[in-house]
């Protein structure tokens, strides 16, 4: 389990905030320089340049997002015209994409951080550009929800790109889409006129993912152990009824992919912030019982990532990988990016360590073992081998990996796993989790991805 037996303080990570970032800004510079954009968005490295992977285009707002974080952080202008101009001629097209599940990721983590710069006052303020964000985010936002499989009973989920009968644990950080859109006045209008609310299909897609994504050692099947999370449910589209668990990218359906435990995390933590800024007449059936229904899943996936993650807090891909018993006893020490068993995924660590530092905001004094657990998996990946000090590495956080089942993912000569290599979600929530803890460090404004101003 992950060691917290030495503290790791928020001033110790300033320096390796600060060391990151000196090295971030190069490595996208080179992208932008080096990449052939034409051949679809840059996915992951091979022997350290970015590729592409053709599935769906869902990491190409990471990489433009990350240049809009990297001016966040350090002020350099040339990252925030970047940015800018990236996500009007790159992006725009995904703001109608009604096929994929990926909203969170590619409209959020573009439009949505420039009105939250604009708003914040990180940017100058232009009425033109400011409206053309809240366009483009409420559009995301109705095109999340339109993506909808009904359930009965104001139950159901926003739909996987496999299809209406998938729901995937990743997509509930896509329903920021859906928060920021509904903050900004979104209404979905159906047939005849109909209006739904986006807050109440968030929530909604919440509940159900609590019930049949995440277990809680209820007895629900053999391999229910609390905090265990499946990657996908399947459910019969005309009976509307659950079928079983899957998985697209982990081991089995009754073992923990950790990149979908990490998802949960920081998707629970970010709802549960915003729900609680929504005054209480805003949700219908009580913010209190909405709240409580997001952190108990958040709680419960927390609580496992503690305690099936080695010390250090970087996790292995998959918690039943079939040859993680070759590594003896692996949970009682530091992960080992070089061994020749199975893959550990850095890109987990970096999502979940958000998600943990978040769940231990949320719960005050109660989360300290939250809050130094998302700061100890910090420390970690802010220091080498994860941090990829190599200017002729175009990746930031090394030892990721993508689909490790398909053998996607690049084994350097003379190693049986794969290792040494980034992907473009990993350098994007490491530089996410960097801004986090730095706007900590200095005091200023908490970061959401909802600090939008809802006024006007």
């Amino acid at each position: 389990m992950i060691d917290l037996s030495t503290p790791v303080t928020l001033e110790e990570l300033r320096a390796p905030v600060e060391r990151m970032w000196a090295v971030s800004g190069k490595k996208l510079l080179d992208i932008e320089r080096m990449y052939d954009f034409t051949q679809g968005a840059p996915v992951h490295t091979v022997a350290g340049h970015y590729k592409p992977r053709s599935w769906t285009e869902w990491t190409q707002g990471f990489q433009v997002g990350s240049a809009l974080l990297q001016f966040e952080a350090t002020g350099d202008e040339q990252f925030l015209e970047l940015g800018k101009a990236n996500t009007l001629t790159r992006m725009l097209p995904h703001v109608t994409h009604h096929g994929v599940h990926d909203h969170g990721f590619t409209i959020i983590s573009t439009f949505g951080t420039l009105l939250r710069l604009m708003d914040e006052g990180g940017m100058p303020r232009n009425d033109w550009e400011h409206a053309c964000y809240r366009v483009a985010l409420v559009s995301s936002g109705v095109i999340q929800a339109r993506r909808w499989t009904d359930l009965g009973g104001g139950r159901g989920y926003i739909y996987s790109f496999n299809g209406p009968h998938s729901l995937f644990a990743d997509t509930i950080r896509s329903l920021r889409s859906l928060a920021a859109a509904h903050l900004l006045g979104g209404v979905l209008i159906g047939e005849q006129d109909e209006h739904v609310s986006l807050l109440d299909r968030l929530l909604a897609h919440a509940q159900t993912t609590a019930e049949y994504i995440v277990y809680y050692g209820e007895g629900r099947d053999g391999y229910d152990v609390r905090g265990r999370v499946a990657h996908e449910a399947i459910f019969n589209v005309h009976s509307r009824k659950f079928r079983c668990a899957s998985t697209q990218q982990g081991y089995s359906p009754f073992t923990t992919w950790t990149r979908g435990l990490a998802w949960i995390i920081c998707g629970y933590a970010e709802l549960a912030e915003f729900v609680d800024q929504l005054p209480d007449e805003a949700v219908a059936d009580g913010k209190a019982e909405a709240l409580a229904e997001l952190i108990r899943p958040l709680r419960a996936a927390s609580d496992y990532y503690l305690t099936h993650t080695p010390t250090c807090g970087v996790p292995y891909w998959d918690t039943g990988a079939p040859k993680l018993h070759r590594l003896g006893d692996w949970l009682d020490c530091a992960a080992d990016p070089f061994n020749d068993w199975e893959p550990v995924d850095s890109s987990a660590a970096a999502i979940a360590a958000q998600g943990l530092l978040r769940l231990g905001h949320i719960l005050g004094a109660e989360g300290a073992p939250y809050l130094q657990a998302g700061l100890k998996v910090a420390n970690t990946l802010l220091q080498e081998p994860y941090l990829s000090m190599d200017p002729a590495h175009q990746g930031l956080l090394l030892h990721s990996v993508y689909h490790w089942p398909r053998r996607w993912d690049h084994v350097p000569e003379g190693r049986s796993v794969a290792c040494g290599e980034s992907v473009m979600w990993g350098d994007y929530h490491l530089r996410e989790l960097a801004l986090y803890l730095q706007r900590l460090q200095h005091g200023e404004p908490y970061l959401r991805f909802c600090n939008v101003n809802t006024d006007e």
